[in-house]
């Protein structure tokens, strides 16, 4: 387990992104945005420019569609808190690149277990619905839960995020996010 490590679930409009901003945003004056959303058409861009809007301007964008193992080795430290949104839609990317979903998943849980600092991951949980009717819906469910889990796993934090509002999945004893098992600030 990494004490440093959060991970936010939720599904779509939950508040899991909102959620991961004020966490950042208590941690440290540092941050960074490891962005994983690809804009292939004009709803997706504007999706991004809303996000891009919900931050100010202490934070640094760091775009990862694809290698978000190796983007969290570059930007995690002790002295700045990183958050990396989304899981799901990195996995989506890699789906789409017909990448080795296995090793990156072994390379994500690598990277995340040897974070240098404050990280938070944020994460749709996408298998709470119906069976998908596709054998890709079927595969990215199955990938997305399949890197949850791992995460989960490895994280201090977890924390599911439902109309705006929390539930503790997993509380950390001590880290920077301690203070959010108690109620207090995150």
């Amino acid at each position: 387990m990494n004490a440093s490590v959060a991970l936010i679930l939720g599904g779509a409009r939950s508040g899991k992104s909102r959620r991961a901003i004020t966490f950042a945003e208590s941690a440290s004056p540092r941050r960074v945005f490891l962005a994983t959303a690809e804009a292939f058409d004009a709803e997706m861009a504007d999706r991004i420019s809303r996000h891009k809007n919900e931050r100010d301007g202490t934070w640094v964008t760091v775009e990862a569609p694809r290698d978000l193992p190796s983007a969290i080795a570059r930007t995690t430290g002790p002295d700045r808190v990183v958050v990396a949104d989304c899981l799901t839609l990195w996995a989506s990317n890699l789906l789409l690149a017909d990448a080795d979903m296995d090793a990156e998943t072994g390379a994500l849980d690598a990277a995340v277990a040897a974070a240098a600092g404050p990280l938070v991951l944020v994460s749709n949980e996408v298998g709470l619905g119906i069976v998908p009717n596709n054998a890709l819906a079927r595969r990215f469910r199955d990938v997305a839960g399949r890197i949850n889990q791992t995460v989960a796993a490895r994280a201090g934090l977890v924390l599911f995020v439902a109309a705006g509002l929390p539930l503790f999945l997993k509380r950390p004893a001590d880290g920077p996010w301690a203070g959010a098992a108690s109620g207090g600030s995150p």
